[in-house]
């Protein structure tokens, strides 16, 4: 079976504001460009302080515009290194925030809710808001939570399992593997820049462990709270005295420096193979020892901004506008007060084209480090500078958020009083310098994460070194992509030991209706709709998709001749090249119907520990299909499809084979197409019943 798109409704809007000025009394030249007027006078309200005896620095911002009033705390104990016990912070976190040793967590929880307040807290941090007319009560809580939480050992446990399972879900995610790996490696693993959270790492924790981490970073020596709202100085000073006053300083509190790692001597292209990926993740990226406190400082932000800081920015207009790898390509790099960050350059793209996207970026880089900038577009991302930083001024907690970058970093009191005429100043020849200084193409990594049997052969082409490790960050061996196929072994073959698999000639073509009544789980979504999937020989089906208390949210139907997407009220017909490859299907199941010209044998290779028989079915889209070396089994459908411009692929990935009716049928399906993963998991599959022509109109 070729694969079934599935289809969505677009919405499309266009608002056009249009604003004319009219000429009265004089006419203007426009042949002569107006000279740039100076820079506009910032001045910026500083916030109110004060500091407690046990360290708290307290940072105030009236603002009575509204009648509300946020709390943010940051304990600045810098960097933390949690070695074979990385995660503990993450528990606390999670445990934080659920009671205190007064108020039991449904109290505490409900009573937030019964103000219409938030609260929340992380490892070294804390946030809450309310109506400023709650402000002793959320005050009261937040010390409370903070000075003396409710921490049990069944939370604990509770949050532990959370935890682990988390990670299971993200066993397969080519972007976790991708973030991992490039921390891992640029920074080493032993570093509290570098390490990650495994399975084995939380299963060291305990709950004491939890505690003692508490005891040790939880600690006012160096917290910030900022307070921002519709509060008096005076009041909001005192309530702050009286709650967070009598929590006790540590003696004992160690601060870590991080230290920075040195680049690869040479560029090399670090490669993490993921035989699930849809798409490689690409990311260049090296070390460099960078602050907010720097004289280039400013200028940095413009080249980056140009490089791949925005839409128009070099890596976007080429890899997305000028060549269709991808739907975006950036650039950032860290500004850190300890001077051990990173500049990277980073998109995701369809197999095929990796190589060619690890040339362009590199062209790209190596075109703003030698040739100066336009001038236009270099006036261009000032703009966009000076535009976000004004604007940011019209927030009352930017002030309190500048005030504490100025305490962090280490800055100078009239920074962003200077900002703007800094930013203003650059020039395309500091373009050029900080982007020599700053955007190494010589010796950077090139991680990439995707599927090898596609694209290490052409990344070898590419000339740059390629290492191996796995997901990670360990070094490996190159992986074997491709295994000897057995005498005798030919695509025709393996779709007759599938249909053999599943059944046999004779059970496979008694079925003529097959029916799945499924549970869907869609990743980000916070319900779980169900789906009713029919279909009937050759090629009729019809997909419903229900969500509890909504009803039908979404139909797919084809009926043999023509078929619709239904969303929201709205249908939106097939289209006529739609319509052609659903009305090619021959039969439910399509190996007893493919002919010796219509597939190929590709490979034999491994998927995650399976040996399978790779097949490529001719047509107009690119499809593979793979099938287990041992059981002859389906396990995973592949199709490339074009839409909007742009490739996007598809993986189905079949489970849980079980015997219904003499036929073996998969339970299990997650379909991954770019960023959205969806799973069925059938509660119930029907052969030759409760299926008719009228389902599918």
């Amino acid at each position: 079976m070729k694969n079934q798109k599935i289809y969505s409704l677009r919405s499309f809007s266009l608002v056009v504001c249009i604003l004319f000025s009219s000429l009265l009394f004089a006419q203007i030249d426009r042949s002569i460009q107006p000279k740039p007027g100076p820079s506009p006078t910032i001045t910026l309200e500083k916030p109110q302080t004060f500091k407690l005896k046990n360290g708290i620095t307290v940072l105030v911002v009236e603002n009575h515009k509204l009648p509300r009033l946020s709390i943010s705390m940051r304990i600045d104990n810098g960097p933390i290194y949690e070695g074979d016990k990385s995660g503990v912070s993450g528990l606390l976190a999670a445990m934080l925030g659920n009671g205190t040793t007064s108020i039991s967590k449904a109290d505490f929880n409900d009573e937030i809710d019964f103000l219409g307040a938030s609260l929340g807290f992380g490892a070294q941090s804390g946030f809450a808001s309310s109506l400023s007319k709650y402000q002793d009560r959320i005050v009261e809580l937040m010390a409370d939570a903070a000075i003396n939480p409710l921490l049990t050992l069944d939370e604990f446990e509770k949050e532990k399992e959370r935890a682990i399972e988390g990670l299971k879900g993200d066993e397969n995610s080519v972007d976790a593997a991708a973030s991992r790996v490039g921390s891992a490696l640029s920074y080493g693993k032993n570093s509290a820049y570098g390490e990650f959270v495994s399975e084995e790492s939380l299963n060291n924790i305990t709950f004491e462990d939890v505690i003692d981490f508490y005891n040790s970073y939880f600690k006012p020596n160096n917290t910030y709270i900022v307070v921002v709202g519709d509060v008096n100085f005076k009041d909001i000073k005192k309530l702050i005295k009286k709650r967070f006053g009598n929590w006790e300083a540590s003696n004992t509190l160690k601060k870590t420096i991080p230290t920075a790692k040195a680049n690869v001597s040479n560029t090399e292209i670090n490669f993490v193979d993921m035989p699930n990926a849809v798409q490689s993740n690409i990311s260049l990226t090296s070390n460099v020892e960078f602050s907010m406190s720097d004289d280039d400082y400013h200028a940095v932000l413009i080249a980056n901004k140009i490089l791949g800081g925005g839409f128009n920015s070099y890596l976007n207009m080429n890899l997305r506008e000028e060549h269709g790898y991808t739907y975006g390509a950036r650039s950032s790099i860290g500004a850190s007060r300890y001077r051990v960050s990173r500049f990277t350059a980073s998109t995701a793209v369809r197999n095929m084209v990796t190589d060619s996207a690890v040339i362009e970026i590199v062209k790209e880089i190596n075109k703003i480090r030698d040739t100066f900038v336009d001038e236009e577009k270099l006036k261009n991302a000032k703009a966009k500078y000076v535009g976000d930083f004004v604007l940011a001024l019209e927030r009352p907690s930017t002030i309190a958020g500048y005030a504490l970058d100025v305490i962090y970093n280490n800055l100078p009191d009239n920074f962003y009083e200077n900002y703007l005429e800094k930013i203003n100043a650059v020039t395309v020849e500091d373009v050029k310098r900080v982007a020599n200084t700053y955007f190494s193409v010589d010796n950077a990594r090139i991680i990439v994460v995707g599927k090898g049997s596609d694209i290490v052969a052409n990344l070898e082409k590419t000339g740059i070194p390629i290492k191996y490790f796995d997901k990670y960050a360990n070094p490996t061996e190159k992986p074997e992509f491709s295994k000897p196929i057995p005498e005798g072994v030919t695509a025709t073959s393996i779709m007759a030991s599938y249909i053999e698999a599943i059944g046999g000639v004779s059970a496979v073509e008694s079925v003529k209706t097959l029916m799945f009544n499924a549970e869907v789980s869609i990743e980000g979504m916070p319900f779980k709709p169900t789906a009713v999937l029919k279909s009937m020989a050759p090629n009729k089906t019809s997909m419903e998709m229900s969500i509890a208390g909504m009803g039908t949210v979404m139909k797919q139907k084809f009926d043999g001749t023509t078929g619709y997407a239904e969303q929201g009220g709205m249908k939106q017909p097939m289209s006529e090249d739609d319509i052609k490859e659903q009305a090619s299907q021959k039969g439910l199941f399509p190996e007893a119907h493919y002919t010796a010209d219509d597939i190929q044998l590709i490979s034999l290779s491994d998927l995650e520990g399976t040996d399978v028989y790779k097949i490529k079915v001719k047509g107009s889209s690119e499809s593979f299909r793979y099938y287990d070396a041992t059981s002859g089994l389906l396990l995973r459908e592949e199709g490339t499809e074009e839409a909007q411009g742009q490739s996007i692929t598809s993986i189905t990935e079949h489970s849980d084979y079980r015997v219904v009716n003499g036929v073996m049928i998969p339970f299990g399906r997650k379909i991954t197409a770019g960023p959205q993963i969806i799973g069925f998991t059938a509660t119930e599959v029907i052969i030759n019943s409760e299926v008719s022509e009228t389902d599918f109109k």
